[in-house]
């Protein structure tokens, strides 16, 4: 049986796995934007304790994602990161962004 800890280590790897393709700075955003927006703060609050114990067991790309997202987040609430995020997703690219989300509303997407 596998421990919360391991679950959220192995949640957060799937997602780097994910933006790797990205590359660099653009996957490390994408990373940090999508466990900024869709972790509940208890989530991260768990993760955020395993990166300062050293953060075993997580990619290093994830790694440098999670640690950017615990300093972008000090002393923010979640609602004004959420908003934070969405604002800087839309400007990376419309490939981070989800549809029908609030940076979406009113723009066409582009195929």
């Amino acid at each position: 049986m596998s421990s919360p800890a391991d679950t959220l280590i192995r949640m957060a790897n799937d997602i780097g796995k994910f933006f790797r393709s990205q590359g660099g700075e653009k996957a490390i955003l994408g990373i940090s934007n999508h466990i900024k927006l869709f972790w509940e703060p208890r989530m991260k609050k768990q993760i955020f304790a395993h990166l300062d114990h050293g953060g075993e067991g997580l990619d290093p790309l994830t790694l440098q994602a999670l640690q950017k997202l615990k300093t972008d987040m000090a002393g923010k609430s979640t609602a004004a990161e959420a908003a934070a995020a969405l604002k800087e997703m839309a400007e990376v690219g419309p490939d981070l962004v989800l549809e029908g989300s609030a940076a979406t509303k009113g723009k066409s997407k582009k195929r």
